[in-house]
């Protein structure tokens, strides 16, 4: 019997503001990443949230 895990939510916290750099200052997320998030895999998605992390690291907020 296999362990599914819970699905990977979206990291959205209703602050929806594009940098400079097109990276949301609220989830971190690229605009693209945003976009196309409903249509990314759950190892696609835990890799832009790898991604988010290490934006997050770097974030003045």
């Amino acid at each position: 019997m296999s362990v599914e895990s819970k699905p990977i939510a979206s990291p959205c916290v209703s602050i929806c503001a594009l940098d400079e750099n097109d990276v949301c200052v609220g989830c971190h997320r690229t605009g693209q990443e945003i976009a196309g998030w409903g249509m990314k895999s759950e190892p696609e998605k835990a890799e832009i949230m790898e991604r988010v992390r290490e934006r997050e690291k770097g974030s003045y907020i």
